[in-house]
């Protein structure tokens, strides 16, 4: 075989690897498509009758002291038992601060709503392979990392996002009420990614040559998609703190607010649950710039240049690092560090976006 045959025929094997990857991501795109029609089914055949805790948890006493919550009362009459429960009440301390339970989950607490969430959850993971197989097909047929132009990074960002999902799902964290939201937004990522973004496969740019490229943009790929992570639980604390403020000043809330956000875990736990996620990536995102510098001198000679992604990158950190700091001061935490965590996601949004799309620099590779 000549050298040109040869050639032609990594070309055409090239060429089929990536058809194969197109079709891969289009059939993940189908499988998250029933994934969230079953999330929606949890939510909407989920018990509703099981998700008055919140405004029993809220119900003070006259005297502003914490009564415990007392056993089901019995009374007997000639016609049989019947059983009260009495609601946990669960008063506000001095400070302002509530203690309320968790919600039971989109599926309400019910066996016929956690039979559609788990379903949605066997969905979700068929994606995600599904869509990994799109990946790394992507990488054979170019032979490198599958993220060197925004249409393999969507792709690779909205599998991480997925797999971030699963992961704490594994780890026995009751985290399922994220699935609507996430798979709504993988949806859109990935739609946007195969009629805006789509570049065909081709190789890269002398520059980003570089053992550098797995390890800078792989992980600043995970890192936004534990921040998304962290801001999806950012958003949805803000919901239900203003939900339970309502409740505590007597308002009364509509029927779908009640719904929705009896289900989600407290303020409280959502709100440590988004700064964990958080605090835990903070480090690896710091790494990440740092490993970013380091090759940023190996391909142009300098460490630091503010090219537009590198002062984007910086000001994400700084944004994180207050937000950090604003949920360890006792005048910004809750609500106030909160708004500063969705600025920092979205100085990390318009970094992964705006900079690629709008603005020019040394990062602006195969146009988008």
């Amino acid at each position: 075989m000549t050298l040109a045959a040869a050639t032609e025929l990594a070309t055409a094997t090239n060429e089929h690897l990536a058809h194969i990857s197109n079709t891969l991501i289009y059939s993940s795109m189908a499988v998250y498509t029933l994934a969230f029609f079953a999330y929606i089914a949890e939510w909407l055949f989920g018990s509703r009758s099981k998700v008055a805790r919140t405004a029993a948890a809220l119900t003070a006493k006259p005297d502003g002291a914490a009564k415990a919550q007392g056993p089901a009362v019995a009374v007997k009459s000639a016609g049989g038992t019947a059983v009260l429960e009495r609601p946990q009440v669960v008063v506000r301390s001095a400070a302002g601060s509530r203690d309320v339970p968790d919600g039971p989950g989109a599926h309400g607490g019910d066996v016929q709503g956690d039979l559609y969430g788990r379903i949605a959850v066997s969905l979700t993971a068929l994606a995600f392979l599904v869509e990994l197989s799109g990946v790394v097909a992507r990488a054979a047929s170019v032979e490198r990392a599958p993220w060197g132009n925004m249409y393999e990074f969507n792709i690779t960002f909205s599998t991480v996002a997925v797999g971030v999902y699963l992961t704490l799902l594994a780890l026995k964290k009751n985290v399922r009420w994220i699935g609507l939201f996430l798979t709504t937004t993988v949806l859109l990522d990935l739609g946007l990614a195969v009629t805006v973004l789509y570049t065909a496969s081709d190789q890269l740019v002398p520059a980003l040559h570089s053992y550098w490229l797995y390890i800078h943009v792989s992980t600043a790929i995970l890192c936004g998609a534990v921040f998304y992570v962290g801001a999806v639980g950012t958003l949805l604390y803000l919901f239900k703190d203003s939900y339970e403020n309502k409740l505590v000043g007597g308002g009364k809330p509509g029927r779908f607010a009640t719904s929705v956000l009896e289900r989600l875990p407290a303020s409280a736990s959502l709100d440590k649950f988004a700064y964990r996620i958080n605090a835990a990536v903070f480090p690896l995102w710091t790494f990440t710039i740092i490993a970013g510098s380091i090759w940023a001198e190996s391909a142009w000679g300098r460490y630091w240049g503010w090219d537009p992604k590198e002062t984007w990158a910086f000001i994400t950190w700084v944004a994180y690092a207050c937000y950090l700091h604003a949920r360890s001061t006792a005048g910004w935490k809750g609500r106030k560090a909160a708004y500063i965590a969705l600025i920092a996601f979205a100085c990390w949004l318009f970094n992964y976006y705006g900079v690629n799309i709008f603005v020019s620099g040394k990062h602006s590779y195969a146009g988008v």
